[in-house]
């Protein structure tokens, strides 16, 4: 494989053609928006499980932050499938259909996942003791690499699908269907499996437990993804694109090489340092923020009320961003929110501190009702600000990649962005044990920074006070790296959404083809 000469500027007709693409037309691609929004609203669900599980972990009060950390490797998968991705776009029946061959078994085997969770959660994640960490990450990560794998297969199959002008409403479908799914997941796993919101909110008469149970309802997953999955097999037929002019048969180690030549063209080396590093300065408010709330003592289910309501929200917002995100440059409105939103931080910082303040009735902090809805409106403008981010991402990605090589085209970029979320994540969780100062009321020497010192200090009649938060230390630092991020490549990326088609695409040396394409 040659790279193409980089050109100076885009010709008349590369800028005839841009402005083609930029007028969508959906007649005629709605059945395949409302498949795709069906892919990503599964995929979804098992990513909803990781984020309540998170919080049913921090609400049992036995878990530290290390072992958030160690739970947080369940959603590494999506940051990996890089790795993989080659071998989803080479090993396929070509009878079944490029997609279909991995797409089927996949979702079969989230089915299989679900119905042994079915039978094991009350051992995974029991009511009283402490969760078994290790075989719970164990578990929840193969969910998240099969649901990696089928991300994988319908970002690839989602830019034949659709039109190529109408290629940008991919990444609508993208955000809207997995914040759906996740949501979805969530809020039965949480708020339906609570014996307290049961009780108030969806029955008539009190009763023992939740309206469902956490084994029920992995068994419907069950049976919903595997009802779903033979239906989209028996009458869902998928185009055979190989037969087209433009299309490249490359076997896996090929698709290696291709992964290793995409990588090398200049204008994805300047983008991966800026994916990799983006979110550090983001992380604060995104990551950490809802554990925080559980250890004031702000109840698990009114943060899951106020978090259902922000995923509607993000189901929303792309659908109005669309129009905008659909242009040829996303990324002026990506750098346009960036400043707003690392500002945004510290109205976090203050809620929180501020909450911590308030009296607390039985460990449970007596929140006023315009503490919620000061909450409500922080959450919402920066849920707005962030999803907005993610949609100009994905927008960008669809705009610049090759279709011939689409799975592993839009994973690289993918990866390289989840990447960076999932560091920044680990490092901020990673962290706050570390930077937080604590000391026993009744012994100054006890930092309390094991849980023998804590047992020793609790035995003795005192209690392990904090001196030094941090999550405010790691708000502030974090804050200040991401003003540093955005003063080194603002111009970068508005040069890199400026260039031509030609420095984002490796182009085949048909002259050669033993060096590169099957005989």
């Amino acid at each position: 494989m040659t790279l193409p000469k980089q050109e100076d500027e885009p010709t008349k007709s590369v800028v005839k053609n841009e402005l083609i693409l930029a007028k969508t037309n959906l007649k005629g691609d709605w059945p395949n928006i409302i498949l795709l929004l069906l892919f990503y609203l599964m995929q979804g669900l098992p990513l909803g499980l990781y984020t309540a599980i998170s919080i049913l972990l921090q609400n049992k009060k036995n878990i530290t932050y290390n072992d958030q950390a160690l739970f947080g490797m369940a959603t590494w998968p999506f940051s990996l499938k890089l790795l993989w991705a080659p071998l989803v776009d080479s090993f396929y029946v070509r009878k079944i259909g490029r997609r279909k061959s991995w797409l089927i078994p996949v979702q079969f085997l989230l089915g299989a996942c679900f119905f042994y969770m079915a039978n094991s959660i009350d051992d995974l994640l029991p009511e009283m003791g402490k969760p078994n960490i290790l075989k719970l990450t164990a578990v929840v990560i193969l969910c998240t690499f099969l649901a990696a794998t089928q991300d994988i297969v319908v970002d690839g199959w989602a830019l034949n699908l659709l039109q190529k002008n109408n290629v940008g409403y991919a990444s609508t479908c993208a955000t809207v269907g997995q914040v759906m799914g996740a949501t979805l997941s969530a809020i039965f796993l949480i708020l339906f499996t609570s014996e307290d919101f049961s009780n108030k909110y969806l029955r008539i008469m009190p009763s023992v437990g939740g309206i469902m149970t956490m084994r029920s309802l992995f068994l419907v997953l069950a049976i919903v993804f595997v009802a779903i999955t033979a239906l989209i097999a028996i009458f869902k037929n998928e185009k055979d694109f190989t037969l087209e002019d433009n299309e490249i048969k490359l076997n896996t180690f090929q698709n290696y090489i291709l992964l290793w030549d995409i990588f090398k063209l200049p204008s994805i080396r300047i983008l991966a340092i800026a994916l990799l590093t983006w979110m550090i300065g983001l992380s604060p408010s995104d990551e950490v923020v809802n554990l925080k709330l559980i250890d004031v003592g702000v109840p698990k289910n009114n943060i899951m009320i106020i978090q259902t309501g922000m995923n509607v929200m993000q189901i929303i917002i792309p659908v109005i961003a669309v129009k905008y995100t659909t242009g040829p440059k996303p990324m002026s409105i990506y750098l346009n929110i960036i400043p707003f939103k690392l500002f945004w931080n510290f109205s976090f910082l203050i809620f929180v501190y501020c909450a911590s303040k308030l009296p607390k009735n039985n460990g449970v902090v007596d929140i006023p009702i315009y503490y919620y809805a000061i909450l409500v409106l922080i959450q919402s403008i920066n849920i707005i600000q962030f999803n907005i981010l993610i949609t100009t991402l994905v927008a960008f990605y669809c705009r610049i990649s090759d279709d011939r090589f689409g799975g592993t085209y839009m994973t690289l970029l993918n990866t390289l962005s989840n990447l960076g979320r999932q560091l920044a994540k680990t490092v901020l969780y990673s962290s706050i044990d570390l930077l937080t100062v604590k000391e026993c009321t009744f012994d100054s020497k006890n930092n309390c920074s094991t849980s023998h010192l804590q047992n020793v200090c609790k035995s003795n009649g005192g209690d392990c006070m904090t001196i030094v938060n941090g999550y405010y230390v790691e708000t502030i630092v974090f804050t200040i790296f991401g003003f540093i991020w955005y003063s080194i490549f603002k111009n970068i990326i508005k040069q890199l959404q400026c260039k031509s088609p030609s420095d984002w695409k490796v182009k085949m040396n048909i002259q050669e083809p033993e060096n590169y394409l099957n005989s």
